[in-house]
């Protein structure tokens, strides 16, 4: 009698060490990366859940002055991330200074009149609404107009995500992802075609530095 239930003890010892080894494996004890990844990505489809059922709607893009500007901005931004895919967001920071340098922080007649805080242009001038630039009307472009500025702030984050010009971004994000911390200069040397401004990672960086981005 004995000797079965030491030899049920030794299965059970067996058993619950291949348990434990399995654990460390898959990163219970000891997350690895792999594990991580899975756990942040569970907690994505959760969130996206949870908007759908919430029925959460797009912020009010409401402001006076520069900070108000940056404060609804913000709030565009993390209502959009609430949707979108953890590896294809871009950093706060950029989105709000790369907003303010282009739309005079929500002043210029394209964000008043068009939504448009980030001058995104459109050739499809029969399909795509737009408006023409003051001094070169008869441009074979025009500049988006959008139903709200969140929307703007939601195009501005496809193009980066989705245009060829923008495949370095990528890069460096993904590479940045997997060490947890932004590096915006890096980022910023993927993003030159953005403008024809030699200056313009500068530029954003100061803004970054000067507003104290979030």
């Amino acid at each position: 009698m004995f000797r079965k239930y030491l030899i049920r003890f030794v299965y059970f010892s067996i058993f619950i060490g291949f348990i434990i080894c399995g654990a460390y494996v898959s990163g219970t004890f000891h997350p690895n990366e792999y594990t991580i990844q899975q756990i942040e990505d569970e907690i994505h489809r959760k969130e996206m859940k949870m908007v759908e059922e919430l029925g959460l709607n797009e912020p009010e893009f409401e402001f006076n002055d520069k900070v108000s500007f940056i404060n609804t901005t913000s709030k565009c931004i993390s209502y959009l991330n609430w949707t979108t895919d953890r590896v294809k967001r871009v950093p706060t920071s950029i989105i709000i200074a790369m907003a303010g340098i282009e739309s005079a922080w929500g002043q210029s007649r394209f964000a008043v009149e068009g939504n448009a805080l980030f001058g995104v242009r459109t050739w499809d001038l029969e399909n795509v609404p737009h408006m023409k630039a003051l001094g070169n009307p008869d441009a074979s472009w025009g500049v988006k107009k959008y139903t709200s500025k969140c929307q703007s702030v939601k195009d501005m984050i496809r193009i980066l995500n989705t245009h060829p010009a923008y495949e370095k971004f990528r890069h460096f994000r993904a590479k940045q992802l997997d060490t947890g911390e932004w590096n915006y200069g890096e980022l910023l040397l993927g993003m030159t075609a953005w403008s024809t401004n030699p200056d313009y990672q500068k530029i954003i960086l100061s803004t970054i530095v000067d507003n104290k981005l979030p």
